[in-house]
């Protein structure tokens, strides 16, 4: 009887430790960096100076009295946007040219100098109101390249530069994100000094301390740039994360002996990232909605249709990435009817596609199951629209295979899996077959999986059973989400 008694505790024993959470694997995302993940499309917008002179770059000697919009609407930028599906908008704040599109009290190369509303114009006070009464998120871009400014390429550059974020930090929050890209030196107008000024890329602008300044202002803030710290530039402007994309990055610098910055990195690296990389610093995906990131009204029949923004969608969301999408408002200080009507028609799109999961309600049955505990880790959590909630397996496990069994012949053409990032990213490769005419068919593959993985087929298919086969993981599975979709 004392040795049954002692091999009942001992199982249960056993089965108490099996039931509890798989340890994390590798880096992990923050609280912050979870929030951005689940933003998955936000906006870029681009307008000042550069779009009255019709450029992309401005010299630094543009005549503010140039930024004359006569119907400026912040609220009609922000609900198109939002009707496009975007969670979010980054506003330039200020581009290459250095003009500020706030009354700050570093530079005199202002809005002030505007003869909108009298000088007394705010436009980033514009996007905080419109995005507070919208439900948008809001963050900036502050080009750390400035070619007006007279000290640019010295150390009371930097301070100037800090100061601005701080004005920034301080006055227009909160924000969901801190913007910096890697342009980094050039000609320019330089206070005068019509020159050209080389910096240290590697080094100049500090951006440790500058980093460190945003995590003292804005604690839920992500951080974007080419080395993050929290978000990665994808390495291109096209809009697309490479096939296979890791979440985790180690950004390498181009030069031997020199740590890698913004605009100083192997950018074809950031392309997938690093399987098992140092940092979780997933990949951001920007690709203007027309040509260029600022208006101009040749472009105006050049806006990217509904059917090019679904192939980006997939390419960047679909791929563990997070698309930003560059906004170019008009000289009234709006967005084109073009841009509107081609944003309504995404947003329409994205709508239809996801309203349902057509595998809720299905039968489920898993190789196994951690501790075989199914209200903690079974695979019917997969449909609950739980990120964080997830089928897992046991430690060793490392491949598994899962079916759903549908009460009748399904039809769909779009694949979602999810991972429960909270413990990293874990699987490398999956399979997943399609039950037809008395036989599994594959019909799809993914090498990564991550935060969100889409696979469009190439066509509709139509069954009652599909069979998802995990080939290969680095450590036990925590996958949080199966689903499939049919696009309209």
């Amino acid at each position: 009887m004392k040795q049954l008694l002692l091999l009942l505790l001992s199982t249960s024993c056993l089965f108490t430790v099996a039931q509890r959470p798989p340890a994390p694997y590798g880096v992990l995302p923050s609280s912050a960096q979870l929030r951005w993940h689940e933003l998955e499309i936000y906006g870029l917008v681009h307008w000042g100076l550069n779009t009255y002179t019709d450029k992309e770059w401005g010299y630094g000697d543009e005549d503010p009295a140039l930024l004359q919009p006569t119907a400026f609407d912040a609220r009609q930028i922000v609900a198109a946007a939002k009707a496009g599906g975007l969670k979010g908008l980054v506003v330039v704040a200020k581009h290459h040219d250095g003009f500020c599109l706030w009354p700050t009290q570093t530079t005199t190369h202002n809005i002030r100098k505007s003869p909108w509303k009298n000088g007394q114009g705010d436009i980033l006070r514009e996007y905080r109101n419109a995005c507070d009464a919208l439900g948008m998120q809001l963050g900036f871009y502050c080009s750390p390249w400035d070619r007006n400014a007279a000290s640019y390429g010295s150390a009371a550059y930097v301070d100037m530069y800090k100061a601005q974020l701080k004005e920034l930090y301080s006055q227009y929050g909160p924000l969901f994100m801190s913007w910096h890209d890697g342009a980094n030196g050039g000609d320019g107008y330089y206070g005068g000094a019509r020159t050209r000024r080389t910096i240290d890329r590697s080094a100049y602008y500090g951006w440790d301390s500058i980093w460190a300044l945003t995590r003292k202002m804005q604690p839920g803030a992500v951080i974007f740039g080419d080395v993050g710290p929290d978000v990665r530039w994808v390495g291109n402007e096209k809009g697309f994360a490479g096939e296979t994309s890791w979440a985790t990055y180690t950004p390498l610098a181009p030069e031997k002996g020199k740590l890698p910055a913004n605009g100083f990195i192997i950018e074809s690296e950031a392309v997938t990232g690093t399987r098992d990389g140092r940092y979780w610093m997933p990949a951001e995906c920007d690709v203007p909605l027309r040509p260029g990131w600022f208006y101009h009204s040749a472009e105006d029949d050049k806006v990217r249709s509904r059917e090019m923004l679904i192939d980006l969608y997939f390419k960047s969301v679909g791929r563990g990435a997070c698309l930003d999408l560059g906004l170019a408002p008009d000289r009234r200080g709006q967005l084109h009817a073009n841009d509107v009507a081609v944003l309504a028609a995404f947003g329409k799109w994205q709508q239809q596609t996801f309203a349902r999961n057509l595998l809720a309600g299905a039968w489920f049955s898993a190789s196994n199951i951690r501790g075989r505990s199914h209200k903690k880790y079974g695979a019917g959590l997969l449909t609950d629209n739980d990120r964080y909630s997830y089928w897992a397996t046991d430690d060793k496990v490392l491949q598994a295979e899962l079916e759903a069994q549908m009460d009748s012949i399904t039809t769909f053409n779009v694949i979602r899996l999810r991972e429960n990032i909270k413990l990293g990213q874990r699987i490398r490769a999956v399979e997943i077959d399609s039950w037809e005419n008395g036989a599994w068919r594959t019909i799809a593959w993914a090498g990564s999986i991550g935060a969100n993985r889409l696979i469009r087929l190439p066509g509709r298919v139509s069954t009652n059973r599909i069979r998802l086969r995990i080939t290969d993981a680095a450590a036990s599975i925590a996958l949080s989400d199966l689903g499939l979709f049919l696009e309209p």
